[in-house]
């Protein structure tokens, strides 16, 4: 029997998915899964759970997917991928979240050009509740 997915697995491919599906809200052509990426000031690999590409194939958007229910994220999770979107040469960054972000991610992700998307922790690729550039998609 094949192993089943743990959570976070399925909450990242999710939002992947769906990320996909309001592709061009975010000005990219898609998102590809989880990879390594080379950051070209550090030298090191990244792992990055998706990344928004353009129709040219280069890296447009580095995505970070945090499935915390307890508490919204900090600021050092925002500076993280602030760095990673940077190291990278990406324009900007999609932090993926059930809780949304505390007043100090905040304004690291506009200094930053990091977008929030707010996606609910039970939700599937047929039913889920996003929130997205002050819209809402439930279905």
């Amino acid at each position: 029997m094949a192993e089943q997915p743990a959570s976070w697995q399925k909450y990242e491919e999710t939002a992947r998915f769906l990320l996909n599906e309001i592709a061009d809200h975010f000005g990219v052509a898609g998102f590809e899964g989880k990879q390594k990426t080379r950051g070209y000031e550090s030298g090191t690999d990244w792992e990055i759970d998706a990344k928004g590409v353009s129709a040219s194939g280069d890296i447009v958007l580095v995505v970070e997917c945090r499935q915390h229910t307890t508490r919204r994220l900090p600021q050092e999770h925002l500076a993280a991928l602030a760095y990673r979107v940077h190291d990278t040469g990406a324009r900007g960054g999609i932090i993926v979240t059930p809780l949304g972000i505390q007043t100090g991610a905040e304004l690291v992700a506009r200094a930053t050009n990091i977008h929030t998307v707010k996606l609910d922790p039970s939700s599937t690729t047929e039913n889920y509740i996003m929130e997205f550039m002050n819209q809402i998609r439930i279905v």
